[in-house]
C-alpha cells in the first residue's frame, strides 16, 4: 500500500503504512523533512527556519483528515 498524500501550496503531508508509533505525519517543505506527532500536535524534529507557521497552518486545516489515514492504515495491520 503506498503512502497517502495531502498537498497544500509547497508543503507535502505524507503519512505511510506500516509505520511507527506514535501516530505523526510526516511534512516536506523546501526539501527538509519534518514529523509531527497527530496526538500532540508537537513537532518530532526542528522545521527549517521561517516555515513552523506556515506548516502548523496547513496541517491544523487537514489534521483530522491526517489522523484518520493513520487510524486506517492502524485497522488494517
Amino acid at each position: 500500500m503506498a503512502a497517502a498524500a495531502i498537498r497544500e501550496g509547497g508543503i507535502r503531508f505524507h503519512v505511510w503504512p506500516n509505520d511507527h508509533p506514535p501516530p505523526h505525519v510526516h511534512v516536506f517543505v523546501e526539501g527538509e523533512e519534518v514529523r509531527i506527532n497527530l496526538l500532540t500536535d508537537a513537532f518530532m524534529d526542528e522545521p527549517p527556519p521561517g516555515k513552523r507557521r506556515a506548516i502548523l497552518r496547513a496541517y491544523h486545516k487537514h489534521r483530522e483528515a491526517l489522523l484518520d489515514l493513520w487510524k486506517r492504515y492502524e485497522a488494517q495491520r
